[in-house]
């Protein structure tokens, strides 16, 4: 297993059936410890990634699509853009999905999301997805009733539908070439507090607070429950959580970084090889370019 694989490992939940939230430590700094590990750690995972995506792009068959969850403050926005640094942007793109509109609560919860998925050979990212209806909604039941859905058909079973309904979609992704690795990013009340007194007290970090923020913390409970049942129901082999610990920036980012390679690593990229014809094609550019391109 590579370096990758061995730092991912731990984090990855691809059978939800005896998931519990509380067996992980948002703490945790795994086998790092120090910053500077860390550093190092993500700097080689950025190199690595870097050459991974530019044979994803030339290959263009698969997709990978990201998907970021986790509460508020718990560092999405830092880690895509500290992880995705070295990324190509040509071959990537970053969603970050809000309040619905008027016309994305006139279609069914899972279309503003699929209307962006990464095409082959690119990078998708999520910040935040279709995930908040399980989240935000189910927190939140009034929400529901902006989303006009038939009575009839809001029953007991309605989250037990919404989790196979998205089931079925990461099953459909995979075996179409779209490579499916979600994170939850796992932060403590505690540490949440800090941040947000951060937010407060720094005028760089004014811009970031939101009183919104505050009032959802008083449903904390409210939202572990539902972020352990989202990850116990939706976890799968193809298309697993990775349940990371977010009190410590600098551990989220290396783990973060550790998961992308190793799922790039998994899917044996490389550049295309010419057949017989293109081959003698280049040899025949070759030749024009050394005449000065005059045939």
């Amino acid at each position: 297993m590579s370096w990758a694989g061995k730092l991912a490992k731990p984090y990855r939940v691809d059978d939800g059936k005896k998931f519990r939230l509380k067996d992980f430590d948002p703490g945790d700094t795994g086998p790092l410890r120090s910053k500077e590990q860390a550093a190092e750690v993500l700097e080689r995972g950025i190199v690595s990634m870097t050459e991974l995506q530019d044979k994803l792009y030339a290959q263009d068959r698969s997709a990978l699509l990201l998907i970021f969850q986790g509460m508020d403050a718990a560092g999405k926005d830092g880690a895509i853009k500290h992880v995705m640094t070295g990324v190509n942007p040509q071959g990537c793109q970053v969603y970050s999905f809000k309040t619905p509109s008027s016309e994305e609560l006139d279609h069914d919860f899972l279309w503003r999301s699929t209307r962006n998925l990464p095409a082959r050979g690119h990078i998708g990212i999520f910040n935040r997805s279709y995930y908040e209806e399980t989240l935000v909604v189910r927190v939140h039941p009034e929400v529901l009733k902006g989303e006009r859905i038939p009575p009839s058909l809001v029953t007991s079973d309605f989250w037990q539908h919404r989790f196979e309904d998205i089931n079925a979609l990461e099953r459909y992704l995979s075996r179409n070439g779209i490579v499916v690795r979600k994170f939850f990013l796992n932060l403590s009340k505690k540490e949440q507090k800090r941040r947000f007194e951060e937010r407060l007290d720094n005028p760089a970090k004014n811009w970031k607070f939101s009183a919104a923020d505050i009032r959802e913390r008083g449903y904390w409970q409210d939202y572990v429950n539902a972020f352990d049942e989202m990850i116990r129901y939706t976890a799968t082999g193809h298309a697993p959580w990775y349940v990371v610990p977010a009190d410590n920036k600098w551990f989220t980012r290396a783990v973060v970084a550790a998961v992308i390679v190793d799922t790039l690593e998994e899917l044996k990229l490389a550049y295309p090889k010419v057949d017989a014809a293109q081959r003698k094609q280049l040899q025949a550019a070759r030749a024009l370019l050394e005449k000065g391109g005059k045939k």
